[in-house]
């Protein structure tokens, strides 16, 4: 089954493979799936042409998903950067933008990589 290009699996429930697709979470899964009158708990492969169609019409009516919606942040994000604002450098030098820390956490992305010292020996070859 393809919902907004992307390829649903069959085997999960439709609440979990609802949000295979980009911009719908759980909550937002669940709502369509009301809206819709869909059980959460049936697995996809169990639904048919008529509920597939009711979704896929909620889904394109309701929110942007997908490529539209990674579009979007994009812009928005090239946006911040163009008008010089702080959350957009930090988003070209690719730090974290929400005030968090970076001594403790985001060492890899920030390749500052400590490593483990050992005992500080070299350990003899075998001769």
């Amino acid at each position: 089954m393809r919902i907004a290009g992307v390829n649903i699996p069959d085997e999960k429930k439709a609440f979990v493979a609802l949000t295979y697709i980009y911009g719908i979470g759980p909550t937002t899964a669940s709502r369509l799936l009301t809206e819709a009158k869909i059980d959460g708990d049936r697995r996809t492969k169990t639904l048919n042409s008529d509920e597939v169609s009711r979704l896929q019409k909620l889904i394109e009516a309701g929110s942007s998903v997908e490529g539209e919606l990674r579009q979007t942040i994009k812009e928005n994000i090239s946006r911040l950067k163009a008008v010089g604002a702080y959350r957009g450098s930090r988003h070209s030098r690719g730090l974290p933008a929400r005030g968090q820390r970076t001594k403790r956490n985001t060492r890899t992305v920030r390749g500052n990589v400590r490593k483990t010292v050992g005992s500080g020996r070299r350990k003899l070859e075998l001769k």
